[in-house]
C-alpha cells in the first residue's frame, strides 16, 4: 500500500554533492520515521541517516558532517543531500519508511517499506 519512489542518484565527481529525494505516496507519511540506508556490491546494507515523525536525526558516523536527511511532510518526501562525496559513499541508496510501535532493542519497526533504491557513483 506504501510506495517509495527514490530519485537524484548518479554519477558525481569526489568531493561533489547530490540530493537524493524520495517520494511516499500511501499511508500517512507525517507518522512514518523514514531513513535512508546504502548498500555497496558485496557489503552489508547500513544505515545512513533516518529522521523520525517529530524530525529528530541520526546519521552513521561515517557521514556525520557530510550528509543532511530532511523532510517535507506537506510534499510526502524526505531528502538526503550528499556534500563531500567520496568514492567509498558508492553504493545503491534506499528510502525506507518505518510505521506503526518500534521493535525494542532495535531500529526497526513493526511496518517497514522500502524503495527500489537509486544509484550513487562517485568517481572521477
Amino acid at each position: 500500500q506504501v510506495q517509495l519512489v527514490e530519485s537524484g542518484g548518479g554519477l558525481v565527481q569526489p568531493g561533489g554533492s547530490l540530493r537524493l529525494s524520495c517520494a511516499a505516496s500511501g499511508g500517512i507519511f507525517s507518522s512514518f520515521a523514514m531513513a535512508w540506508y546504502r548498500q555497496a556490491p558485496g557489503k552489508q546494507r547500513e544505515l545512513v541517516a533516518a529522521i523520525t515523525n517529530t524530525g529528530t536525526t541520526n546519521y552513521a558516523d561515517s557521514v556525520k558532517g557530510r550528509f543532511t536527511i530532511s523532510r517535507d511532510n506537506a510534499k510526502n518526501t524526505v531528502y538526503l543531500q550528499m556534500n563531500s562525496l567520496k568514492p567509498e559513499d558508492t553504493a545503491v541508496y534506499y528510502c525506507n519508511a518505518g510505521a506503526g510501535p518500534r521493535i525494542p532493542g532495535t531500529v526497526k519497526y513493526a511496518f517497514n517499506y522500502w524503495g527500489q533504491g537509486t544509484q550513487v557513483t562517485v568517481s572521477s
